[in-house]
């Protein structure tokens, strides 16, 4: 298999997984020309893809019938066992040389069970994640970080290139989804740090989009900094990730850690503040919303706060 396989006008993608980031990420392979036939649990979710000349099918199965590469992003493992594994799942339709490439976040097991029942079928699975939010998902800007047989993942570099800037083969299937883990480490505790500084600056009476100005660009910015820390000062907390689908990234990060035997204490910190923020009612708003809690446990109301003098 090469990279010369996969082409615009000749390959036919599926897509499985609409939502926040799929519907943006299967948008630009539209966009460059490759046929796509897309499957979503809520259809009217694929209507403006639909719309831009995409085939709607009402089975991941049929998805997979009419697909040489079908991607899948959905929500929690249950669902990446369903739509792929399940009775109407993509594997049961695909032929031989079909390639299965799960984008959502999972459980590395998950990932080399897949892989595993695939290849049974002759048929190729990759697992390869992604990190960039909605706003990564719009741009094409996605960091994706790649599991599987090299050769099938070098195949499909075309295809990850129009949706993503930063392309990583970490290894053999299920290493995706345990460089994925990593990276939810990081933003975890990352996150504790944007919101309690933001805070902070709140409650000394700084005016925040300039203290950004200063910190933003020094050895303390980050991603999670830069792009959400302005919605935060805006009040903005619409998803570019789920706050319930991050509490279920956490515990499969902590789950494996357990399993290899690490403590991870500033990682079992987050998931019990992102705990109490889905217990607040904000499971369904962005991962910055964590701010929302911090703030309340301070005896601040962040979105009807008032300039401190």
């Amino acid at each position: 298999m090469t990279s010369a396989a996969i082409s615009p006008g000749v390959t036919r993608i599926g897509w499985i997984g609409t939502g926040v980031m799929g519907s943006s990420m299967v948008g630009h392979l539209i966009a460059a020309g490759y046929a796509a036939t897309v499957y979503t649990r809520s259809k009217s979710k694929a209507d403006p893809l639909v719309a831009k000349g995409a085939k709607w099918a009402d089975s991941p199965k049929k998805v997979a019938e009419q697909s040489d590469v079908v991607f899948s992003i959905v929500g929690f493992p249950s669902d990446v066992r369903e739509v792929l594994l399940g009775e109407n799942g993509a594997l049961a339709g695909s032929k031989a040389g079909t390639i299965l490439v799960d984008m959502t976040t999972s459980e590395p097991s998950l990932a080399v069970e897949i892989h595993e029942k695939a290849r049974e079928k002759g048929v190729h699975s990759v697992d390869a994640p992604v990190s960039g939010g909605d706003i990564g998902a719009k741009n094409a800007a996605l960091s994706i970080m790649i599991g599987g047989d090299k050769e099938v993942v070098d195949a499909l570099n075309p295809l990850f290139s129009t949706m993503g800037k930063t392309l990583v083969y970490q290894g053999k299937a299920g290493s995706g989804q345990h460089a994925k883990m990593a990276n939810q480490i990081l933003i975890a505790t990352n996150m504790i740090g944007v919101c309690e500084s933001l805070l902070y600056g709140y409650k000394a009476g700084l005016d925040l989009p300039t203290m950004l100005q200063s910190v933003g660009p020094g050895a303390a910015g980050s991603w999670s900094l830069n792009n959400l820390g302005p919605r935060i000062i805006s009040d903005n907390f619409d998803p570019g990730f789920f706050v319930e689908h991050f509490i279920k990234d956490m515990g499969i990060a902590l789950s494996e850690a357990k399993r290899m035997g690490l403590s991870l204490p500033g990682l079992a910190l987050g998931e019990q503040l992102y705990l109490s923020v889905k217990a607040k009612g904000w499971g369904r708003n962005g991962t910055h919303a964590l701010m929302l809690a911090l703030a309340e446990m301070s005896g601040i109301d962040w979105k009807n706060r008032k300039s401190v003098q």
